[in-house]
């Protein structure tokens, strides 16, 4: 009864959703841990991309990348203020006016790199920060070495690790699975390897889905 619940979450570095729905579990997590009894979380992310034709250097701002994926510009606005407002309200300050768009693969590959010396959680947490509110860019191989670096670790190795596409297959391992599991959209979080909640739902639902998750576990003795 003391296994850790495993919860594998598929989310891309460039999904506004994923960063507020990894805040939303955070506080469902410490909502659902402040019971006593209440077991570990392990989590592990997964790689998914959204956009894997864009370019590392993309010609444009927001508004131009949402217009080529064919959103009417004129709702384009109001579209980006609600999004910014919900980032606002679990603490995340969205900044779309310096936002870089780019080609993540190579951020996902640092993810895998970073889950390899036992800091994938914060490297996700670093280039989540870095997209969405830094203005950083997110692409290039120099500038992944850079925010690596900043969590403490090899950048030298790092970019070694980029340039020879150490990781790619792991990547790609990822993306093969969300397509056997039907994963159409981002983020989307398993629980157990039985249980899927799709989206960045509030942190109640993650609060009562870890419990039931549990419950579970006792109802067939596990």
């Amino acid at each position: 009864m003391t296994e850790p619940i495993k919860i594998d979450i598929w989310s891309d570095v460039a999904c506004p959703w994923c960063y507020i729905g990894k805040r939303k579990l955070e506080n469902g997590i410490e909502a659902y841990s402040s019971d006593g009894e209440a077991l570990p979380v392990e989590i592990e992310y997964h790689s998914y991309e959204l956009s894997p034709e864009t370019p590392v250097d993309f010609e444009g701002d927001e508004y131009d990348f949402l217009a080529a994926k064919g959103y009417p510009r004129e709702q384009l606005e109001g579209m980006l203020t609600r999004v910014t407002s919900i980032a606002s309200d679990v603490g995340l300050d969205y900044d779309y006016d310096h936002l870089k768009h780019t080609n993540t693969v190579k951020a996902h590959q640092l993810i895998h790199y970073a889950k390899a010396h036992g800091r994938q959680l914060d490297m996700k947490e670093r280039l989540l920060k870095a997209y969405f509110v830094d203005g950083r860019h997110v692409g290039h191989v120099s500038d992944l070495g850079d925010l690596a670096a900043e969590i403490g670790l090899d950048r030298d190795d790092v970019i070694r690790a980029l340039e020879a596409d150490e990781y790619l297959a792991d990547v790609r391992a990822d993306q093969a699975e969300a397509q056997r599991l039907g994963i159409q959209g981002v983020p989307f979080f398993v629980l157990d390897g039985k249980y899927g909640v799709s989206g960045a739902q509030d942190a109640a639902v993650f609060a009562d889905v870890l419990r039931q998750v549990q419950a579970s576990r006792v109802e067939v003795g596990a």
